[in-house]
């Protein structure tokens, strides 16, 4: 049995399952927030938050937690030092990810519950779900360009000369 190529199948696979529903999420709630703004209707944003959500507790987080394990792994088997600079510029860009990710939860459940308690009510999106939902997008975007970095730099390896 080659553990090398079974331990890069598996990063391989945790690495689409952890870019893929990020980005499937992010589209889903950039998408229920512009439907939003133009019908009104908080039950959308409640429904698809409600689903972002749940998507980054069972996919996202998990695979986000076997991503750096299963790097390890590789760097074991593959016999890297630990200190290449091109897998300390993945570490910091993964790290820089993770830094955006981690509010980004928070903002979700709390427009989702923003959203949830003003569908009750049937009131309208109160202006501060539409505050973070501002703060989640503009976190989206480094999270965003770290991963797409941290892809970049496991396919090419780079001599980053540091």
């Amino acid at each position: 049995m080659d553990w090398y190529l079974i331990a890069k199948w598996l990063h391989i696979l945790s690495s689409t399952v952890l870019f893929g529903t990020g980005m499937g999420t992010a589209f889903q709630m950039v998408w229920a927030m512009h439907l939003h703004a133009r019908t009104g209707r908080v039950e959308t944003v409640h429904s698809v938050a409600s689903g972002v959500v749940m998507a980054d507790w069972l996919f996202t987080t998990p695979a986000g937690v076997f991503q750096p394990l299963s790097g390890l792994w590789l760097i074991h088997l593959a016999g890297y030092s630990l200190l290449e600079p091109w897998l300390i510029a993945t570490y910091a860009l993964y790290i820089l990810a993770f830094c955006a990710w981690a509010p980004v939860v928070h903002l979700q459940l709390r427009i989702r519950d923003l959203a949830g308690d003003a569908a009750a009510q049937q009131k309208p999106l109160p202006e501060q779900a539409l505050r973070y939902y501002r703060i989640w997008f503009a976190l989206g975007w480094p999270a965003f360009i770290a991963l797409t970095g941290v892809f970049w730099l496991m396919i090419a390896k780079p001599d980053l000369g540091f």
